[in-house]
């Protein structure tokens, strides 16, 4: 197991020193999923939330969201991102909103969290644009799917993991 980089020798937390790293493109993808009751579902596919479009307010929120994750997440470096979207597939069958995030730079450390962040914030904004129709909304299988660059290479989730 790796040794955890965010804590000093005597255990207190610290911002890693990236100062001696190298810069690379670095790419991560999250995803994750919201479950809808039945009206929301069909709401959110028709168009039909008073509130507005959801997926197009989500992705927005997401992207807003994710450019913030230094101000949220502690210890966290600001990045300069070259790039961010995010996509959504609705699953009929499951009654259910996935969502992936994909974001981008070129820096010296990686953009998990960021991805993470983003992915999070558009299920946040869905629940919110849609809590008037349905508030036993479930968010979840929040993940990383996949990372490209920096020291520690690339990593691909496993099917299942």
């Amino acid at each position: 197991m790796s040794e955890l980089t965010h804590f000093d020798a005597l255990g207190r937390a610290i911002m890693v020193d990236v100062s001696e790293k190298t810069e690379t493109v670095r790419e991560a993808v999250a995803q994750g999923e919201i479950l809808l009751g039945k009206e929301a579902f069909e709401a959110v596919k028709k168009g039909t939330v008073k509130k507005g479009d959801v997926l197009a307010t989500a992705r927005i929120a997401a992207i807003m969201g994710l450019k913030k994750t230094s101000e949220l997440i502690p210890l966290c470096h600001p990045l300069p991102l070259t790039h961010a979207s995010v996509e959504f597939e609705m699953i009929e069958e499951a009654l259910l909103v996935r969502a992936t995030c994909t974001v981008r730079t070129k820096a010296v450390t990686g953009v998990e969290m960021e991805a993470l962040t983003g992915v999070s914030v558009a299920l946040l904004t869905i629940y919110d644009m849609c809590k008037a129709v349905d508030k036993g909304m479930e968010i979840g299988r929040i993940c990383l799917l996949k990372k490209s660059g920096g020291k520690s290479g690339d990593y691909v989730r496993e099917a299942g993991e």
